[in-house]
């Protein structure tokens, strides 16, 4: 079957973003509870990368949290900021759910222009200030950068 794709910059974003969690999914699928749960990072300050399981609760709470810097920027309301135990049975469906969020966000902008994007100014708690596209394009590669991890953590 043939893959159906957004229309424009915006839809354009969103196909890649899909993609990329698709992928990752692809991975969770595949694994074993214990590999999912096992602490595999003993020796990092970091609390979502010691392992499978608090990087996906890191993953999909950003993903909420990117989808709530635009809805704040267009004066929407934003959900409570997701931060829940994510087991490994739910893991999927609440990366699906944050994906389905985002598009929700995007709704009624997918015909954004590109002036109005780059004018769309978001600071976000880690500090810098970024337009729509920068931040689109940061929630996609973060999506990336921890599936990599994962792959790395699974020997892959």
């Amino acid at each position: 079957m043939a893959k159906t794709y957004r229309q424009g910059p915006v839809g354009a974003l969103m196909d890649e973003y899909e993609r990329a969690a698709e992928e990752l999914i692809g991975i969770l699928e595949g694994i074993s509870e214990d590999d999912y749960e096992r602490v595999r990072d003993t020796k990092t300050q970091d609390e979502d990368c010691r392992s499978i399981a608090t990087i996906m609760r890191h993953v999909v709470r950003a993903g909420y949290g990117y989808a709530n810097y635009m809805r704040t920027y267009w004066k929407q309301e934003p959900i409570v900021r997701w931060d829940q135990p994510l087991p490994h049975a739910e893991v999927t469906s609440a990366l699906r759910q944050a994906l389905t969020y985002m598009v929700e966000t995007l709704e009624g902008h997918w015909e954004m222009s590109e002036k109005e994007a780059n004018e769309m100014k978001m600071t976000v708690r880690w500090g810098p200030t970024y337009d729509f596209e920068s931040l689109f394009e940061h929630a996609i590669v973060h999506v990336l950068r921890h599936r990599r991890q994962i792959d790395k953590f699974l020997g892959r």
